[in-house]
This record gives C-alpha cells, structure tokens and sequence, in this order.
C-alpha cells in the first residue's frame, strides 16, 4: 500500500501546434520547455511527450475526433494518469477529453500555477499563489457548473436549476479573494518600509532577472556564497531573495551593493500570474542597476531574452533602463562558437560572457558593476518650481528624494543622488 502511495503520477506532455497560427513558435523547442516543466514538479513521472499538429481548434474537444481517439489509445496503453497540454484549454474541452480519455488533464496554465504552489516559501508568495489559483478557477467555474444543472434540477434551488450553486461558489471565492488581497496588502506594505529604510542606505540595488532556468541562482550563490536552491529546473527559485556583496573598487577600496535574484520569467506567462507577481518584481523596479541573465547555450537564446524584456516592459521598466548581458553558460559552448560570444562580449560595454559554474568571466563582470557606481552619492537641497511636475515626479522615481517640504515657490526638496543622478535631472 506504501509504495502505491509513493508511486509517482504518469503524465504525457501535449503540445498543440496549430499551423494557422502565423506567431508560432518552433514546436519542438516549445514541447521541450513544456516537459521541463513536468519536470520540476515533484512526484510526477513524464512517460511521454509529442507534438500534435492542428490547422485549428476544435472548440469542444480541442483535438478532432480521430486523433482523440488515437491518443485515447496510446494513454491507454502507457496506463497514463495525467495529461498536460502545453496551452489554453477551455472548461468545456477539459471536461469533454477528460470523460473521454479517463485522466486528469492540466493547462499550461494549470501546471505553472501547481508548480508555483509548489515552489512558494515566503508569506508573500503563497499568499500571490493562492490569489492567481482562485481567480483562475473563478474563470473556468461559470462554464464548469452549467453541465450540472439537470443533475441539481430537482433540487429546489432558487433562481433556476444549478444557479445557486454557482452563485454561491463565486461569492465563496471572492470572499476569499477579498481576505488573501488584505493580508497581501499588509506584507506589501511591510516590504514598502522595507524598501524605504533601504532606500536611506547607500547601497545600490543590482537586480537579476532572465529566463528561467538561465542560471541566475547559481550565480548569486557562487558570487554571495548564498545557499539559495539552484537546480537545472524552472522555476527554481520563485520567492525574491537579497544579499549583500562586498565589491572591490579601482582604488582599492570596497564598495557595498545589494544583490536581489528573482523568479525566472517564461513566454506565454499566464496573465493571473503576472499581476500576482507584480509585487515580487517590485525589486526590479527599485534597481539602481538589472542583470539580465541569458542562458547563451540554448538555441532559442535570443527568443527567450525577447521575452524577458517585454515582461520588464509590462511590468514599467524603461527600455533604457541601465542593464548589462550576461551571457552565462559560455563552457557548454563548442570552442568556435565560445569564441565568437567571449571576442563579441569583449567589444561592448555591456555585454559580459561568463560560466557561473566554472567561475570564467565572474570578475570581469563584478568589476564592471562596481565601476558603474564609482560616483559617490552626494547630498543636494534646492527647490522644485510647481510649475515642473516631471522633475519632482523623476526624483521620487529614481528614490533620491530624503524629505520634501512645500514652500511659496515650490517644493522644496532634500536629496542623496550620484553625479549621474544629478546629470540626468539637469537634462529633463
């Protein structure tokens, strides 16, 4: 009985390439991310995995009837328990592919959810969880609910067969959406202090962010001597961690920063996800400086950073926000190619190839981040006319500002700031 209890869940990986779809991406590479994900949730045995070409989606079943039944088949035969389509599947279709294969079936969405669940250790991260599982069910539970209307039929219920129910599972989760969002809003208001009291530290704020998987933990554990959980998973690391690093200046002397590492980003981020994580990113927007971390070993390299930068643009981060690449992983490289990334790194300013595991390119790279904060800040007073908005909007912005007082002739405001700070304020 232990061992059926121990026994691991079989699953297959679907992924739904539908050959309308003029964005598509390369379908292989997307089953390949898809069974990675399997993979980092616990317990879970990927049996099997393919691609299933579509000219387009059934809207009842997703797949047409023939190849339904073929994989009914092939499930069947491999005594799969799970199925996993890597994409979105409606209420109805779940429910129609589930009567009909016999397994429990998960979206993309499904399963990046399960796996955040799985991975949350702060209090803030569960409760982020919590909200973005509930306001998914809440979507699917209208469609889910009206299959079962003749079944509560004679019931008695009020207002129609089967809309009591529905009614009343909706205001149970909104409920419980209206108690999660105010005990979030007590930790988020925590971590603003948090944020603030550092503020009036100066230490600058370097923030990784990249692909998950990129190898940003391994990074931050072998250049802070952290033990954060590096693993050649997704989403490895879920819950924003933050050291302190002591960094060597061009003088000699030591200059103290502040590293955050954070979730890994993916495409096709369910939407519940990124509004729930707003607030664990929220460090990325307080960087004095971002390193955007790029696995430049994998094949979809550069597919994978573009999305990494549309996330930070949703998320506000300005296109020309200070940020160095980091090319990581340059010792799984062929020698040619190695080659080219380390000669092409050394030409630009802000591009860097290094091996987080062997070491290779690290102090280059530390050396280039303390250079960018050789200035000193310097404490400046002066007045803000009211009539500039966008100035005194700026300093709060950038999180330079020590005290503010209005005055007859504008704000007049206290600031701590590096010569660049300065330079750019004078430019707006």
């Amino acid at each position: 009985m232990l061992e059926h209890e121990t026994r691991p869940t079989r699953a297959w990986v679907l992924h739904p390439d539908i050959t309308s779809n003029r964005t598509r991406r390369d379908a292989t590479s997307g089953l390949e991310e898809a069974v990675a994900l399997a993979a980092a949730l616990p317990n879970l045995e990927v049996v099997g995995s393919e691609i299933v070409r579509l000219p387009k989606i059934q809207p009842g079943h997703l797949f047409g009837k023939g190849k339904i039944e073929e994989l009914r088949q092939r499930l069947q035969d491999a005594d799969v328990e799970l199925v996993l389509v890597d994409g979105p599947v409606t209420p109805v279709q779940q429910r129609n592919l589930e009567k009909v294969w016999k397994v429990k079936l998960l979206d993309r969405t499904g399963l990046i959810l399960e796996i955040f669940s799985d991975r949350a250790r702060t209090r803030e991260g569960v409760l982020q969880v919590e909200m973005a599982a509930l306001s998914y069910q809440r979507t699917r539970l209208v469609r889910a609910w009206t299959h079962l209307e003749r079944q509560r039929g004679g019931l008695g219920f009020v207002g129609g067969p089967g809309e009591t129910q529905i009614e009343a599972d909706r205001r149970a989760i909104d409920e419980q959406l209206g108690s999660l969002k105010r005990q979030l809003d007590k930790v988020a208001k925590t971590r603003e202090l948090h944020r603030a009291s550092r503020a009036k530290v100066p230490f600058p704020i370097v923030a990784l962010v990249g692909y998950t998987n990129a190898g940003k933990s391994t990074f931050f554990n072998k250049v802070t001597g952290a033990d954060v959980f590096a693993k050649d998973m997704l989403f490895a690391t879920l819950d924003p961690t933050m050291r302190s690093l002591v960094l060597e200046t061009a003088h000699g002397g030591d200059r103290e920063i502040i590293l955050s590492d954070t979730v890994g980003f993916i495409s096709n981020l369910p939407t519940q996800l990124v509004a729930a994580f707003r607030a664990t990113l929220e460090e990325v927007l307080d960087a004095d400086l971002i390193l955007h971390v790029r696995d430049i070993s994998h094949h979809q390299t550069d597919e994978q950073a573009a999305d990494v930068l549309k996330i930070l643009s949703d998320l506000g981060i300005k296109e020309n926000a200070p940020m160095f690449e980091v090319w990581n992983k340059i010792d799984l490289l062929p020698d040619e190619a190695r080659e080219a990334r380390l000669a092409r790194a050394g030409e630009e300013d802000d591009k860097f190839a290094i091996s987080a595991v062997t070491g290779e390119g690290i102090d280059d790279l530390l050396a280039a981040v303390s250079a960018y904060f050789e200035d000193d800040k310097i404490e400046r007073a002066f007045v803000v006319p009211y009539a500039q908005g966008k100035k005194r909007a700026w300093l709060f912005e950038e999180g330079v500002v020590l005290s503010e007082e209005a005055g007859e002739d504008g704000y007049a405001m206290r600031v701590l700031w590096t010569p660049r700070q300065e330079k750019e304020f004078r430019d707006i």
